[in-house]
């Protein structure tokens, strides 16, 4: 059960210095960029807990120990980030383009944290491509759906970083659009492998169209620009 906070932490701290060292890169103040970093992920980790209970209210009364969603964290830390740029003085759009591999890549190290603690697990299968896991009550080989979503993370991630390196300066928040944009693609195409079942009947779909257009029109007008 230790895995989970662990690998999360160590997600954390990697992407902290991600997003740092391209700070450093586009000319954002380092100090002030760390400063506001902290504030959002420890107000994301309250947004977490909020949106799962919200999605599971059977729950509720397991608030200490019951686990978090990550489109909370990432729906916190953006309005944080929005409004505490203003109140720092820091640039907003350089600071959410250096935000979002870091972000990506967290999540990327923070899922190894799910398959080993046993949440978010994948459907039984026979295929020679399963993985042995457990959901915490039953070990099987399963679809290995947290290292499917920490590989798509990690290849968004590296684009990404590519991305803000090459055009050197910054993507007016384009690039944070265009990153978690196609991460939330991603995302919901694994959606089915899940092992626990949706409670929407049209959200993923909806979910997935959206996605899929703010994600190429963000990267189209990257290109274009």
């Amino acid at each position: 059960m230790g895995a989970w906070p662990a690998l999360v932490s160590l997600g954390a701290l990697l992407g902290v210095g991600v997003q740092a060292f391209l700070a450093g890169r586009l000319g954002l103040p380092v100090g002030r960029v760390a400063l506001l970093t902290l504030i959002a992920c420890l107000l994301g980790l309250v947004g977490a807990k909020t949106y799962y209970l919200s999605t599971h209210p059977h729950e509720r009364k397991r608030i200490l120990t019951v686990g978090m969603s990550v489109q909370g964290f990432v729906i916190t830390v953006g309005l944080t980030l929005l409004l505490g740029s203003r109140a720092l003085s820091i640039p907003t759009g350089p600071l959410l383009d250096v935000t979002g591999p870091a972000l990506l890549l967290g999540m990327a190290v923070g899922r190894l944290g799910c398959l080993l603690g046993g949440c978010c697990v994948g459907r039984p299968t026979r295929s020679r491509w399963g993985v042995w896991s457990s959901n915490r009550r039953i070990g099987v080989r399963r679809i290995p759906v947290q290292l499917l979503e920490s590989a798509t993370a990690l290849l968004i991630c590296v684009a990404a970083v590519s991305t803000v390196l090459t055009i050197g300066v910054s993507g007016g928040g384009l690039v944070f659009l265009a990153s978690l944009a196609t991460y939330t693609t991603g995302r919901q195409l694994l959606f089915p492998l899940r092992e626990l079942p949706r409670t929407t009947t049209y959200g993923r779909q909806v979910m997935l169209v959206t996605s899929l257009v703010v994600a190429f029109a963000a990267a189209g007008v990257l290109l274009v620009r």
